[in-house]
């Protein structure tokens, strides 16, 4: 894995592709890509037009693999596979800090690279936890400084103090859900449901305004929560219609159910709340500034 081999990069959800992404600008590496689903677009915006392989030719193609982790998608295990037969080294950018053995099943088989990529201390404990026989490596976040020095930037431009709102970070939950367990229930909630659960127990957040902005993720569509304008008024918007640093600036507190965009946020120095409805699913972001909405409401 040395700087004159080619490196094929494997990605198909956002945050992994983010990460993936600002990796490869900071490299001397001479690269191929295949890549899918949100991923694509998040690659075009960053380095622009490129030639996208299927997996198995950019691995033909490469010296070794680099890949990201996807709910939605196996493209990544595949790539593992496709390079074990080749026996061609394999790593992989965990860019999140749960449910990481899910990540890497497929069917029954867990499908490990030769290398676990994280990109802090704390992503590393768990993934030397979940994975002991692993070979775990503690590479810096490149988009986390990309996201410092870009949300620095957009706050000189940006105020808050007219009208204060909340980011709500939405996520497909039952397609997840459906994908990996055959059972969109089966965290005991669906992205719906979260999303009523916060609205209706707005006030726990003591915020100046209840105007929310419901951002899909970048799989979902932007239609998915008209619903919820209809159900809860007015000040009810959907966003997503540009870039997630230019919401999270707009925004003074950030809500959302263990996503990677929070932490974003908290990079951001937003106010950052865990709006997890009672079921399977904990808390388990690593960051002890998260405030959990379930607190909030029992103080209420």
């Amino acid at each position: 894995m040395t700087n004159n081999q080619t490196v094929a990069i494997i990605s198909h959800d956002a945050g992994g592709a983010e990460i993936l992404c600002n990796w490869l600008v900071r490299q001397s590496h001479p690269y191929v890509l295949a890549v899918d689903g949100p991923a694509k677009n998040i690659f075009e915006k960053k380095i622009g037009s490129f030639d996208n392989l299927s997996v198995e030719e950019a691995v033909q193609k490469s010296d070794w693999v680099l890949t990201g982790t996807s709910w939605q998608s196996n493209v990544e295990i595949d790539a593992i596979e496709i390079a074990r037969k080749q026996k061609k080294k394999s790593a992989s950018f965990l860019d999140h800090w749960v449910h990481y053995r899910q990540r890497f099943e497929k069917g029954d088989d867990l499908i490990l690279p030769d290398e676990i990529w994280v990109g802090d201390k704390d992503a590393q404990r768990i993934a030397c936890e979940t994975f002991p026989d692993s070979q775990i490596r503690l590479e810096p976040n490149p988009y986390f400084e990309d996201v410092r020095k870009q949300v620095q930037e957009r706050s000189q431009n940006t105020t808050n103090e007219n009208n204060p709102s909340i980011l709500f970070l939405c996520a497909p939950l039952r397609e997840h859900a459906k994908m990996k367990f055959g059972d969109e229930r089966y965290w005991g909630f669906t992205e719906e449901d979260a999303v009523e659960y916060f609205l209706k127990n707005i006030e726990a957040v003591n915020h100046p305004t209840n105007n929310v902005v419901l951002r899909p993720h970048p799989s979902e569509g932007t239609g998915k929560y008209d619903w919820a304008i209809e159900k809860f008024g007015s000040n009810i918007s959907i966003g997503g219609k540009v870039d997630l640093l230019d919401d999270i600036a707009k925004a003074d507190t950030i809500v959302g159910y263990n996503s990677m965009a929070m932490v974003i946020g908290l990079i951001a120095g937003k106010r950052i709340i865990n709006a997890i409805p009672p079921g399977r699913i904990v808390n388990t972001l690593p960051m002890v500034e998260i405030e959990q909405f379930n607190d909030l409401l029992k103080n209420k």
